[in-house]
């Protein structure tokens, strides 16, 4: 079965950088579409970025959008999700996600297979 593993999370103060990575395991990485979703406390788990099998499409919440960037490497079986300039309204629960869908998909009822989370902090 798939397995995911979030890493990279941690404490960072605002403006700071960190790198998410998630490693897939028990399929080929590359029939996965995947995705990165966070879960602030109280509120609903929401999209952040997505690429396709191949690496070449990519897919950003606004907010994010020129801050983050989502990226894979196929030899590694890891997609990664480089965040840079953070803000406090970033700190959330991360999660990663994989999705067989033919589309690249933008919510989470796209996805089938679900990493553990990793807690990213921001501290202004």
């Amino acid at each position: 079965q798939v397995q995911l593993v979030e890493s990279g999370g941690g404490l960072v103060q605002a403006g700071g950088s960190l790198r998410l990575s998630c490693v897939l395991s028990g399929r080929d990485f590359t029939n996965y579409a995947m995705g990165w979703f966070r879960q602030a406390p109280g509120k609903k788990r929401e999209f952040v970025a997505a690429v396709n099998w191949g690496g070449s499409q990519t897919y950003y919440k606004e907010s994010v959008k020129g801050r983050f960037t989502i990226s894979r490497d196929n030899a590694k079986n890891t997609v990664y999700l480089q965040m840079n300039s953070l803000k406090s309204e970033d700190s959330a629960v991360y999660y990663c996600a994989a999705d067989r869908g033919i589309k690249v998909a933008t919510n989470e009822g796209g996805y089938d297979h679900w990493g553990q989370g990793t807690q990213v902090t921001v501290s202004s």
